[in-house]
Formats: structure tokens, C-alpha cells, sequence
């Protein structure tokens, strides 16, 4: 009988320098789109997805994390006697939620962060959710892959089409064959090849499900990229042995792992939501016809 996929690892340990100097003292997943922190995104996928159970793996200077979704009975209690449903509503549902966490004590890569699940994972299989990405469908990604285990019963991986210049930033996969609409067999997962030798433009974007088998080969994975276990190469010694498929992501894919990502993403996320949709969109024409003036005022001089 195929046991369900009930638990989810959400990988939060990295130090966050591209964000200096906010993440100085201050969680990268904390950084908010408008008024909601990152990694609530990638949570409320997790539960939207039937998830029952999530593991965070942090670091030092995470415990914000486990604050933004404990009780604050102080503030609760505050605004429910200024009747402030509206406000005590997002606050509580950011605390029914059963997480769990653990430290990452050194950053030896995501193959090792994921590793440390695997008292909490046990044998059973498991989604890991890069909090990088955030995936907008009318079916969560998340639930996609655990769909296709439940006909497969094999490890699948989330994958999307990028500009073939940009293969060294991504694990990419080498396709055998479609065997679905947007499934396919894969000859070999590599990580963050150069470009003149990447196999394909389909990269791993962030969200894996897997057999607890990957845990027997992270325990004796080498170092690989940048000196870290990497995921992604384990994720190639695993499918040497059983199956393990790529789905090919057709939703909205917002990389919030650097400035620019974060900020594209804030906008669009603004621009959707109800308090401040209007008057973002109203900037932004007034900031375009501004610039497209100073742009020609400075093509005539």
C-alpha cells in the first residue's frame, strides 16, 4: 500500500547575505512581500497541499521564525478587545499550524540541511520546499508531485524552463523521455552545469518529493558544488537505483532569492492585494510616464 505523503521539510538555514545588511540580525524567510513573511507563503502552500506535519531546519538568527508562528497572546489578547477581528484573524492563523524545528549547526549544503530530517521524515515519503520560490497555480506544485507519487510511487522532481545562459545558477535535468503532459523519465540530475555543457533548460526550482531512501546516500555523500553536499547529486545516485521523474512546472514561478526577484515579486503581490492595489498601480503609471519624460528630456539634450 503507497503511504501518503504527510511531511514537509522546509530547508531555512542559509545566512541570507544577499540581503545584507538587513539579514544581519534578521531572518532572510522573515523579509516580508508587502505584510507577509516569505516563508508563511511556502507554509500555506505546504497545508494547501495536505501536508500534516513540517520540519524547519534553521540556523542561528532564525528564532523569528519560531516566534512568527507561536502565540502571541499579548497581541491577541490586545486586539480582541479592540475588536479587531480583521487583524486578530491573520494573527491566529499563522499558529495552528504543527511545525517542528531543528538547527542546521554548520551550512554544508542543502544535501546535508536535508539530511537532518531524517529522525523526523522516518520511512515514509517527504516533500523539501526551497523557500526561494514561491509558486503561484490553481493547484499548488506541491500537491502536483504528490498526485503523480500516488500513481508513480517514485521521487519527483519540480522543474521549469530557463534562459539557457542561466544553467550554472540551477541543478539541471537530462530528459530521456515524456512520459505524461508534463512528465518525464531523466537520464541525469546535474548541478549548476556552465552552460556549453548543460543537458537541457529544465531546472530544479525548489520543490522535491522523495523516497526516505535519499537519507542512505546523504549520509555518504562527497562535497560536490561550492564544497557542499548537494542535493541534487544525491538526488542522481538515487535515480541510478529506482525512478525518479521530473514535472515540468506551467504556473507562476517568483525567485525571491535575490533584490531583484524580491522585488518584482513584492510589486505583483501588491498590485493583487486588496489594501494597497489601487494606489500601487496608480504609482507605478505615474512613476512610468515620469521617467519616460526624464528619459527623452535626456535624449534631446
Amino acid at each position: 500500500m503507497t503511504k501518503k505523503v504527510k511531511k514537509a521539510i522546509i530547508p531555512a538555514a542559509g545566512l541570507g547575505t544577499r540581503f545584507l545588511p538587513a539579514t544581519k540580525a534578521m531572518a532572510k524567510e522573515m523579509l516580508p512581500i508587502v505584510d507577509k513573511p516569505t516563508i508563511q507563503f511556502i507554509v500555506e502552500e505546504a497545508l494547501a497541499s495536505g501536508i500534516e506535519d513540517i520540519l524547519i531546519v534553521t540556523g542561528k538568527a532564525k528564532r523569528p521564525i519560531e516566534d512568527h508562528f507561536d502565540a502571541n497572546i499579548e497581541l491577541e489578547t490586545n486586539l480582541r478587545e479592540k475588536g479587531k477581528t480583521d487583524l486578530l484573524k491573520l494573527v491566529e492563523e499563522t499558529t495552528d499550524v504543527n511545525l517542528h524545528f531543528i538547527r542546521q549547526s554548520h551550512p554544508k549544503g542543502l544535501g546535508h540541511a536535508v539530511l537532518q530530517a531524517k529522525a523526523f521524515v522516518g520511512d515514509e515519503p517527504f516533500v523539501v520546499m526551497l523557500g526561494d520560490d514561491l509558486m503561484m497555480d490553481d493547484v499548488p506544485l506541491t500537491k502536483q508531485l504528490i498526485d503523480d507519487y500516488e500513481k508513480t510511487n517514485a521521487s519527483t522532481i519540480a522543474v521549469m524552463k530557463v534562459p539557457h545562459k542561466d544553467t550554472g545558477k540551477y541543478g539541471i535535468i537530462n530528459p530521456e523521455n515524456k512520459v505524461g503532459d508534463h512528465l518525464y523519465n531523466v537520464k541525469s540530475f546535474v548541478e549548476k552545469p556552465a552552460p556549453e555543457k548543460a543537458p537541457s533548460d529544465l531546472a530544479i526550482i525548489g520543490r522535491y518529493l522523495l523516497t526516505p531512501q535519499i537519507f542512505d546516500i546523504l549520509e555518504v555523500q562527497k562535497p560536490g558544488a561550492g564544497g557542499e553536499v548537494q542535493l541534487t547529486d544525491a538526488i542522481d545516485t538515487l535515480n541510478k537505483t529506482q525512478r525518479v521523474f521530473a514535472q515540468e512546472f506551467t504556473g507562476k514561478r517568483y525567485d525571491v532569492g535575490d533584490k531583484f526577484g524580491f522585488m518584482k515579486t513584492s510589486i505583483e503581490y501588491g498590485l493583487q492585494h486588496p489594501e494597497v492595489k489601487d494606489n500601487l498601480k496608480k504609482y507605478i503609471m505615474e512613476k512610468a510616464k515620469e521617467l519616460e519624460s526624464e528619459e527623452k528630456s535626456t535624449k534631446e539634450k
